[in-house]
């Protein structure tokens, strides 16, 4: 049994992470503010007596003797992180710099949730680790690309100058149960939209492409990355390289549901990627053969069902 802090450990991801956690006979911490998770997502989890929940910003240091580190506290959907840029910059960066002096401090591993945000809209393709991607500083969507940017940085250089033992994982699209209705996803947005009947809405063409991958192949590829041994830092890319574009994901979720809702196209957001695929050869070589699982069909059909009942109970 290992005690696990979990920062973020309420949102879509930090909390099906906590739930595999637990299962597997650890102690948990689970450290969220709430700006983007809810207690809704845990509130199987409270009460168990190796579960601790924890209010608390990751702006603001934390301290406890752990063993392992995962640190997801940020919003990952651009309306959430672009609600409050500054706070998204702080999220990541002074984030960072906290679990990473809370790891320096107890000798700890700590695992770095990036994305592939880092890539920008890539003229690599499919993304390799070794590509330094095509990012926009000063954009609407610079706070989190260049957040999550920077809290590498200082991953790799509290491992350089300090031995801090840690681990960088770049997320590319995740979707499951567990999201949040209101996130502005690509996935959960038409996945609401159609069960409601109303218009999908789609930016530009619905050309630009996308990976989608299922939550528990995720948690999954963390995991695993978590158990290699210290001479593997990352960053790693944790993705499906199942390659589609957002009109096919649209003509997907109409057919799993049966909605009547009609296909609408608006102007394409500013710096919106025109395509994403990660390479995953090398999650394949490190993490004792890693890959997604899941495919697109049957994870929509599981994030449907999930819908269903929110959306009824709500």
């Amino acid at each position: 049994m290992k005690r696990i802090l979990v920062t973020g450990g309420a949102g879509f991801i930090g909390s099906c992470l906590c739930k595999r956690l637990l299962n597997e006979g650890n102690d948990l911490i689970c450290l969220d503010n709430y700006f983007t998770g809810s207690k809704d997502n845990i509130l199987d989890l409270i009460g168990q007596p190796r579960f601790e929940l924890v209010r608390h910003d990751v702006i603001t240091p934390y301290y406890a003797e752990v063993d392992e580190i995962y640190n997801l506290a940020c919003p990952a959907s651009p309306v959430h992180y672009q609600y409050n840029p500054i706070k998204t910059v702080k999220t990541s960066v002074m984030g960072a710099i906290n679990v990473l002096g809370l790891a320096k401090r107890v000798r700890c591993k700590v695992l770095q949730a990036s994305t592939s945000e880092v890539y920008g809209d890539p003229i690599v393709h499919p993304q390799v680790e070794s590509y330094w991607g095509n990012v926009n500083p000063i954009g609407i969507r610079s706070c989190y690309d260049e957040g999550k940017r920077c809290a590498e940085t200082l991953f790799m250089d509290y491992h350089r100058q300090n031995g801090v033992r840690i681990k960088i994982i770049r997320i590319f699209n995740t979707y499951g149960p567990n999201m949040n209705p209101d996130d502005g996803r690509v996935v959960s947005n038409f996945i609401v939209q159609a069960l409601r009947n109303e218009d999908i809405t789609i930016y530009g063409k619905g050309e630009q492409t996308r990976s989608f991958q299922y939550v528990d192949d995720l948690v999954d590829g963390m995991m695993r990355m978590m158990a290699t041994d210290d001479s593997v830092t990352g960053p790693v890319n944790i993705g499906n390289p199942s390659e589609f574009s957002i009109l096919e994901l649209a003509e997907k979720i109409l057919m799993i549901t049966g909605s009547k809702s009609k296909l609408v196209f608006r102007p394409l957001p500013q710096d919106d990627p025109t395509q994403r695929q990660p390479d995953i050869s090398q999650a394949s070589a490190l993490l004792n053969g890693w890959k997604p699982k899941v495919q697109l069909d049957e994870g929509l059909t599981k994030t449907v069902d999930y819908f269903r009942t929110r959306i009824t109970r709500s």
